[in-house]
C-alpha cells in the first residue's frame, strides 16, 4: 500500500523508487551530488545498494530522476495557480524557497549548479531545462503583473526574473549563515519592490 509524504509545499506518493528520488533529492540538497551514494540511500531505507540499482542503474540516472522530479513538481504548481493573480502566482514561487528555507536546505537548483561541471552532460543538460523552466515562468508572471498594473518596475521582465531567482538562491543560502528573519526581510522586499 502506497504511503504519502509531504516534501515542501506538495504531499507526494511514496514507494521504493519515489522513497530513492526523495532520498536523494534530500541528500543533494544538504551535501550535493558529489558527496552522496547509493549506499547512504539504502542504510536510510534499510535495503541493500542492489535495491537502488535495480531502480537507478547509475548515479546519473537517479540525478536525472531528481531533476525530473522537480520538473514536475513545478509544473504542478503552474497548473495549480494558473488562474491565480500574478502576486499570488509569485508568492507561490517564492514559497518554493520558503519549505526549502524551513527544512534546512538549499535548492535544487542552487546546490547541482555547484556541481555543474563535474556532472555528466544529461545532468547539465537536465538542469538547464529545469533554470529556464523556472525563468519562463517568473518572466511571465512579472510581464502579467506589469502589464495588469500590479507590478511596477523599469527593467525587461526577464532581467528582473533573473534578479528575482538569483536572489532566492543567494537568500537561501546566505542566510544560513545570518537569521531566518533576514531571509523573511528579502522575500518581503521583492514583493514590496514590485508593488509600490
Amino acid at each position: 500500500m502506497p504511503t504519502y509524504q509531504k516534501v515542501g509545499i506538495f504531499t507526494l506518493r511514496m514507494d521504493t523508487r519515489a522513497e530513492i528520488i526523495r532520498i536523494a533529492d534530500s541528500l543533494i540538497r544538504e551535501r550535493g551530488y558529489n558527496a552522496f551514494s547509493f549506499s547512504d540511500i539504502a542504510k536510510q531505507l534499510n535495503i541493500k545498494n542492489a535495491s537502488v540499482h535495480y531502480h537507478f542503474p547509475t548515479k546519473t540516472a537517479l540525478g536525472l530522476a531528481v531533476i525530473q522530479e522537480h520538473l514536475s513538481r513545478l509544473e504542478q504548481l503552474k497548473n495549480k495557480v494558473v488562474n491565480k493573480t500574478p502576486l499570488e502566482k509569485l508568492n507561490a514561487f517564492l514559497n518554493i524557497y520558503s519549505a526549502a528555507k524551513s527544512e534546512n536546505r538549499i535548492c535544487i537548483v542552487g546546490s547541482l549548479v555547484t556541481d555543474l561541471y563535474t556532472v555528466e552532460p544529461g545532468i547539465q543538460n537536465e538542469l538547464k531545462k529545469l533554470a529556464n523552466n523556472i525563468l519562463k515562468w517568473v518572466t511571465e508572471i512579472l510581464w502579467d503583473g506589469k502589464n495588469k498594473g500590479l507590478f511596477n518596475f523599469s527593467i525587461n521582465e526577464r532581467s528582473k526574473a533573473l534578479m528575482i531567482i538569483t536572489n532566492m538562491l543567494a537568500a537561501v543560502q546566505f542566510t544560513r549563515l545570518t537569521s531566518k528573519q533576514d531571509f523573511q526581510l528579502i522575500k518581503e522586499n521583492i514583493i514590496n519592490d514590485l508593488t509600490r
